[in-house]
C-alpha cells in the first residue's frame, strides 16, 4: 500500500476497488535488465497482465529494426501499468525491461476482467487509459510542431512530475542519464547536451552526473520566459 499511496490515479479509487486490486496482485520480482516481456510477444500470462511497480524502474520502449531505440516512458514505484494488452490483447507493441531490481504486483487478465465488473473501477481504467492517451498526444505534438529546445526542456519538466504519474507538484532532482534522455526525445546525444547546456546558461538547470538539477522550474516551464509558461502536455 505504501509504495501507491501517493499515486494520483491509485488515490483515486475508492477503498473497495484499491484493496481488491491490491489483495489480487501476486508478487514478482526482476533483476536489473530482465525482461517483463519484449516486443512482439503474444498475450500470455504471466506477462499478459496488469502490472503495479512496488519498487525500482521499468522502462517501456520500441525497438527498431535498424538497431536504434525509443525510450517511451520510464515508469517509477507506484505506477500501474499493461492494461492495453488486457483490454486489446494483440501482441505486445513494446519491451518492458527492469532499469534496476525491481519488485512488481501481477494482476492475471481474469482478476482484472473481475475487477472490470466494478463500475468504479471501469471507470478508473478508462481515466487512467485517457491520461496516458494525452500524454501521447502531447508528445507526438511536441515532435511535429515544437523546436528542439521546447521538447527538451518540456520532457524534463514531464520527468520532474513522475513521467507517467504526473505529480502535482515537481521534484527539483531528475535522474536519468542522457543517453536515456536522447533516446526518449528521438535526438542525438550531442543534440541534447548542447540544448541541456544552453538551459543550464538560461538558469534553469544544473547538470550533474546521472542526474539533472532544476533551479528554476517557473524558467523551465516558460522557457525562454515569452511563452507564458504553457502546460507541458
Amino acid at each position: 500500500m505504501q509504495a501507491f499511496a501517493e499515486n494520483p490515479w491509485f488515490g483515486s479509487l475508492p477503498k473497495a476497488e484499491a484493496d481488491a486490486l491490491l489483495r489480487a496482485g501476486r508478487p514478482m520480482k526482476l533483476g536489473q535488465g530482465t525482461f517483463l516481456y519484449q516486443q512482439g510477444d503474444s498475450f500470455d500470462e504471466p506477462f499478459g497482465a496488469f502490472f503495479g511497480v512496488v519498487k525500482g524502474l521499468i522502462k517501456l520502449s520500441i525497438l527498431h529494426h535498424d538497431g536504434n531505440e525509443a525510450i517511451i516512458a520510464v515508469v517509477e514505484a507506484g505506477n500501474w501499468f499493461g492494461e492495453v494488452a488486457i483490454l486489446d490483447p494483440f501482441p505486445r507493441a513494446h519491451t518492458a525491461v527492469a532499469l534496476e531490481d525491481s519488485e512488481l504486483l501481477s494482476i492475471g487478465a481474469d482478476a482484472f476482467n473481475a475487477l472490470m465488473s466494478q463500475n468504479a473501477f471501469a471507470q478508473a481504467i478508462a481515466r487512467l487509459v485517457a491520461v496516458r492517451l494525452r500524454l501521447a498526444y502531447g508528445l507526438m505534438t511536441d515532435s511535429a510542431l515544437q523546436s528542439t529546445r521546447e521538447r527538451v526542456r518540456r520532457r524534463l519538466v514531464l520527468l520532474a512530475h513522475g513521467d507517467v504519474t504526473q505529480l502535482r507538484s515537481g521534484r527539483s532532482t531528475i535522474t536519468t542519464s542522457q543517453d536515456n534522455l536522447a533516446m526518449m526525445l528521438g535526438i542525438s546525444r550531442p543534440t541534447l547536451n548542447k540544448e541541456l547546456q544552453a538551459l543550464a546558461k538560461l538558469g534553469a538547470i544544473t547538470l550533474r552526473y546521472g542526474r539533472i538539477e532544476i533551479r528554476d522550474m517557473e524558467l523551465l516551464i516558460g522557457g525562454n520566459g515569452r511563452d507564458g509558461g504553457a502546460n507541458p502536455v
